[in-house]
């Protein structure tokens, strides 16, 4: 294959910068907008912001060949969980899952409150305010443009594991 036109460090720092931005814009927009995020919206910026710290650690990384086959594991499945909370957001917004109605509890509540796998079964779930649409863009809602990031991270961490980035 041809070699990409970044090197190892420059492709992972690029793709941080990336992962902050997408956290930085939609933090832009919540108080532009003056928008309350849910759940699922928070975890999906969390998720933003520990592939962005993935991509970072690796680029001051050594990119022997197990520490790239490493590389892949580990971005490829935050990428992948990253698009599950996404998807799951979308099927709520879309009213393809029933959720309740009503508000839900608050993030910092459901830690504090709740044992950590009671916790995050709670997160996953979503809530009624999850299944409110506050903005788009060109049409598609912020949990459809946050699976649009997901894939793009996914598919740039294979195109760098394929391109051989040295």
């Amino acid at each position: 294959m041809k070699k990409f036109f970044l090197s190892h460090k420059q492709a992972h720092l690029f793709a941080f910068f990336a992962a902050y931005f997408l956290v930085a814009l939609a933090l832009f927009i919540q108080k532009k907008f003056n928008l309350e995020p849910c759940p699922l919206c928070i975890t999906q910026r969390i998720i933003f912001m520990v592939l962005g710290l993935f991509f970072l650690i690796n680029a001051f990384i050594r990119p022997t060949y197990l520490m790239r086959r490493l590389s892949l594991v580990v971005l490829s499945i935050t990428s992948i969980i990253g698009m599950v909370f996404s998807f799951k957001h979308i099927l709520i917004q879309s009213k393809a899952v029933d959720v309740p109605n009503e508000c839900g509890v608050d993030l910092n509540y459901m830690f504090e409150n709740f044992p950590f796998s009671k916790a995050l079964n709670l997160l996953f779930k979503g809530t009624g305010d999850c299944s409110h649409i506050d903005w788009s863009l060109l049409g598609l809602t912020i949990p459809q443009w946050a699976l649009i990031g997901f894939i793009s991270f996914l598919v740039y961490t294979v195109l760098i594991f394929r391109m051989n980035v040295k």
